[in-house]
């Protein structure tokens, strides 16, 4: 029986194990963390959403950036520092907003998501997975005209690519959510994807990780990986701090730190950590939570409610591998978050996370083969991970298994 050693107990991590377990390995899994998704899975946005499939890498980008460096409230904040990692990031970021490379980036990323929707879709329903799940639909809310004409202009792209989308006025976006009605007056209007859902990626993935201990999937939590050895072309072992470990395969799903363990091994990965920001409050008996997530495009405030609970997600910080906030980092979101949603929640008890995403200049991740020929990867999932785990664990599985992808993953791979 062919061996895998997985790195990584995120949502990535425990969707690629489960697939690799489905397929005839005997997989395990190694993480620093005492459990898993206690990284970017945590506490992220929770939306999954082929309907908002954009890339980051924009013609506007630059300018929000520029801007960022005196203006506070900018969705995108650039933190200057002395880190070469992230200035060479930052030039390929730059060189990937063009419109027709935002085009081309948002429609690869597009075809991704909707097979990723349908591979979880089909998993949920496999397994009986548990996780608040919504499946009515997705919310794109605009403040203003100008923005509003912007958003409809933009969606074309996802529009083409097969996406349903329902361009909404204010008065609709309402009846579709009525915890908006005392926001209807700050609402120019919408768009509606009645096929986006939400959902916690963190119960998801503690959920998905039992499934895999009944596929005979071995887990080694709370021991840290040192470094990786290898030899002839191959990983010959994965150095922990309990020892080595090894196997005939290893899978790299270690999300904004994959970089610094590959680097040793001459690898230059082209994925940088952005911060983001997130806040959940108790909205139990008493409160008005919306019953469908979205995102308020103006603030790039994206919400969503689980069971009885609302969370609030903003910010894409570029500022190195630290997680550490305060108060006034949730201001700007809490401010458009209570706007929309007066009675949403009990706002007197915030839950504070900050978190970092593995962003790759264009927005797609990474899959597949390594230039070590029993060493994959897949990471660089961004801001999206929750929304491509599944199909990327099950395109990893594909391609270790040498068959052929459901998908063209031009610009998907380490080529």
């Amino acid at each position: 029986m062919t061996t895998t050693i997985v790195l990584g107990a995120g949502v990535i991590g425990i969707t690629s194990a489960y697939y690799l377990a489905q397929s005839g390995r005997q997989v395990t899994v190694i993480d620093r963390q005492p459990e898993p998704a206690l990284e970017t899975s945590f506490a992220n946005a929770g939306l999954i959403a082929p309907g908002h499939s954009y890339t980051w890498a924009s013609p506007r980008a630059p300018g929000i950036l520029l801007r960022s460096l005196y203006q506070e409230g900018q969705a995108l904040r650039l933190k200057l520092r002395a880190d070469p990692q992230m200035w060479t990031w930052a030039a390929k970021f730059l060189a990937n907003c063009t419109a027709v490379q935002s085009r081309l980036n948002t429609s690869r990323k597009l075809v991704l998501c909707r097979y990723s929707q349908a591979q979880l879709q089909g998993l949920t329903e496999a397994e009986g997975l548990r996780y608040d799940r919504l499946s009515h639909g997705l919310l794109y809310l605009y403040r203003d005209a100008a923005s509003f004409a912007r958003g409809t202009a933009n969606m074309q792209v996802l529009a083409d690519g097969g996406m349903p989308m329902e361009v909404i006025d204010a008065a609709r976006a309402v009846a579709l959510e009525p915890a908006l009605a005392q926001a209807r007056q700050h609402i120019a209007g919408g768009i509606y994807c009645p096929t986006d859902e939400s959902g916690d990626a963190r119960l998801f993935t503690h959920d998905l990780t039992e499934r895999c201990k009944r596929l005979g999937v071995r887990f080694e939590f709370g021991n840290p990986i040192t470094r990786l050895e290898a030899s002839a072309g191959a990983i010959s072992a994965v150095h922990t701090e309990h020892g080595p470990r090894q196997a005939n395969e290893y899978v790299l799903a270690l999300g904004s730190y994959a970089p610094l363990l590959a680097r040793p091994l001459g690898y230059r990965l082209p994925v940088y950590p952005v911060k983001g920001y997130s806040v959940t409050f108790p909205a139990g008996p008493g409160y008005n939570p919306p019953r469908l997530g979205g995102v308020d495009e103006n603030n790039l405030v994206a919400y969503a409610r689980f069971g009885e609970r609302l969370r609030f997600t903003a910010t894409a910080e570029f500022t190195g591998y630290h997680t550490e906030h305060s108060p006034a980092d949730f201001a700007h979101m809490l401010a458009a978050g209570r706007e929309l949603f007066p009675e949403g929640a009990d706002y007197t008890q915030p839950n504070f996370w900050a978190g970092l995403r593995p962003m790759t200049p264009e927005g797609t991740p990474i899959i597949g083969p390594s230039q070590h020929r029993n060493l994959y990867l897949n990471i660089g999932h961004g801001h999206m991970g929750w929304t491509m785990a599944c199909g990327s664990a099950r395109i990893l599985t594909d391609l270790m298994s040498q068959r052929t992808p459901d998908i063209d993953l031009t610009g998907m791979t380490l080529a």
